[in-house]
């Protein structure tokens, strides 16, 4: 096993138990085998951890593994470590459980992403607890376990740039600190950059470069993640990290592909938006998009998928073998394949005026970085499909009231019962069918909405400072006109859709077979998930998909 950096103080393996002879167990224990290269710091109950914890924040110490017991007075060890994530996500979470327990201690695999649980006793340590121990340090060893500091953005909650700086940077799981440019600690970081705020956000990056107004891509090349590929020629190439995306980056790299995957602004698309996606297979309490896409990215980067942020494809070009992949700033890869998993964005809400209020009080999707500003506020949100009604259970934990508006006469029609039945159990949440937004108001930010009710024909004004737009999605697939087969909506069509009337191969059809199922007009290049016509359009689906194409690349090369 490696020692932790040199120079530095030991990391922390913390043990909390309110048995005060278990608890000294524990910590003896662990002292014998790890206590020369590890501090062994033990609390009796979730609260003295907690403070142990954020004590150990503010000196900047490392915490490598946490140790909880179930069953603890005011505070279980769950709760225990549900707080301990917050401060310290990167430590391994164990909890000491007693044989009748393991119930509680598999549900808190999905509740707090839990590493293992252990039952008592663990006599003897050197078979019970010790392996278990050493595989959890040698992963937290393997990860990114130092401390990263925070980069800080100052800008104006009504800023739609300061938003989207915002949103990019979690989706992303970059940490950064929000500091409102007229408080008292943003204007001391203004003034310490030389900068008077009229031109927001001002960023400072970790090593302290200032940024002003910067890009997507600015932004990637500062905060450390990757913008430009590492190699002129792939096996794959990914286009879009969402469900597909990433099944296939995985699926691809742990193959022997080479592989790189592109992404325009997140990996995730509109399934890592979601506050909670709650009929994915295997995560019986839920998990949220942000949790499934950070898995999936690292489970990527582990086999040798090259992940690429911040790039925006141009076009596509087919020259013998080699498909040939542009991006906005002039740059391009090559590679044998391409996979199209670029998802589809939201529809844009055509009323007059909303376009410049948006980012400054209108949203399309979650953004879930506004929750908090939610707080005390009625907010509206558009749309009746599932994606708008699990913001409405999300937003309804901040907001004061949450009203959905749905152009349908029915909810049940375009929203899983599941969702349907959530949102009748929380009574801050109104569901108003059959109305839309015909205006809206406003100056630098969003102040008010006309809402007409088709059932009644009237019209009637509200006070709204925050609006959601759920209202369907469309691909974006421009840049394949004259390249790739799509449908009227823009969808890639793909296999059997491509086929004439009698079955015979599409026209400019080359190799003497047929498209396998998920490749497009062009050999060699595949599609999968949401962008693919006639697709399922939910996230295990996609991450099928994504695995398929895989299989369908392989097939594709070994007929090279």
């Amino acid at each position: 096993m490696t020692e932790p950096d040199a120079g530095t103080r030991r990391a922390a393996l913390l043990t909390v138990d309110d048995d005060p002879g278990v608890s000294r167990a524990v910590a003896r224990d662990l002292r014998r085998r790890y206590g020369e290269r590890y501090r062994v710091v033990r609390a009796e109950s979730g609260q003295d951890g907690l403070d142990a914890l954020r004590q150990m924040k503010l000196r900047g110490d490392l915490v490598a593994v946490i140790l909880a017991d179930y069953r603890m007075p005011n505070m279980t060890g769950i709760e225990f470590l549900e707080q301990a994530m917050d401060v310290y996500p990167g430590a391994r979470r164990v909890l000491l459980t007693a044989y009748a327990d393991t119930g509680a201690a598999i549900d808190a695999i999905n509740v707090v992403d839990l590493d293992h649980y252990l039952l008592k006793p663990w006599d003897p340590p050197e078979e019970k607890l010790y392996p278990v121990v050493d595989d959890l340090l040698e992963s937290w060893l393997c990860s990114d376990h130092r401390p990263v500091p925070e980069t800080k953005v100052v800008g104006h909650r009504w800023s739609a740039r300061s938003s989207g700086v915002r949103e990019f940077l979690a989706r992303n799981q970059v940490p950064y600190r929000w500091y409102q440019s007229d408080q008292a600690e943003g204007r001391r970081l203004l003034e310490a950059a030389g900068h008077d705020g009229i031109r927001l956000p001002l960023v400072i990056a970790p090593g302290g470069e200032v940024l002003l107004e910067p890009t997507d891509q600015d932004l990637a090349a500062r905060v450390g993640l990757s913008t430009s590929p590492a190699e002129e020629f792939y096996d794959l190439v990914v286009i879009g990290g969402g469900p597909a995306g990433l099944g296939a980056a995985v699926y691809g790299a742990s193959e022997g592909l080479r592989t790189v995957l592109v992404e325009r602004t997140a990996t995730g698309g509109q399934a890592g938006q979601s506050a909670r996606i709650e009929n994915y297979l295997g995560f019986p309490d839920g998990v949220s998009g942000a949790q499934l896409t950070d898995r999936a990215r690292r489970q990527a980067t582990r086999f040798g998928a090259e992940l690429l942020t911040a790039c925006e494809v141009t076009s596509l070009e087919v020259s013998g073998p080699a498909r040939t992949v542009r991006f906005a700033d002039g740059s391009a890869v090559s590679a044998q394949s391409v996979l199209l998993a670029t998802g589809v964005a939201y529809r844009q809400l055509d009323v007059p005026g909303l376009a410049e209020l948006t980012g400054r009080g209108v949203y399309y999707g979650s953004a879930l970085t506004e929750a908090a500003g939610c707080e005390g506020q009625d907010v509206y949100i558009v749309g009746g499909a599932n994606s708008a009604g699990q913001a409405a259970v999300y937003l309804s934990r901040h907001a004061k009231s949450v009203t959905l508006l749905v152009r349908g006469a029915l909810l049940e029609a375009s929203m899983s019962h599941y969702l349907i039945e959530q949102i009748a159990a929380v009574p801050t949440i109104r569901v108003r069918t059959r109305t839309s937004v015909t205006a809206v108001h406003g100056e630098d930010h969003l102040e008010g909405l006309a809402l007409h009710d088709a059932a009644t024909g009237s019209t009637e004004l509200v006070d709204a400072q925050r609006m959601f737009v759920f209202i369907g999605a469309a691909p974006r697939t421009d840049w394949l006109d004259g390249t790739v087969r799509r449908d009227a909506g823009g969808f890639v069509l793909t296999g059997p859709d491509l086929l004439a009337g009698d079955g015979r191969r599409p026209a400019g059809w080359e190799p003497d077979r047929l498209p396998y199922h998920l490749e497009t007009s062009v050999p060699g290049v595949f599609a999968a998930g949401d962008v693919r016509a006639e697709s399922a359009k939910r996230v295990a689906s996609a991450v099928g998909e994504g695995a398929m194409a895989v299989m369908l690349v392989h097939r594709y090369l070994e007929g090279l």
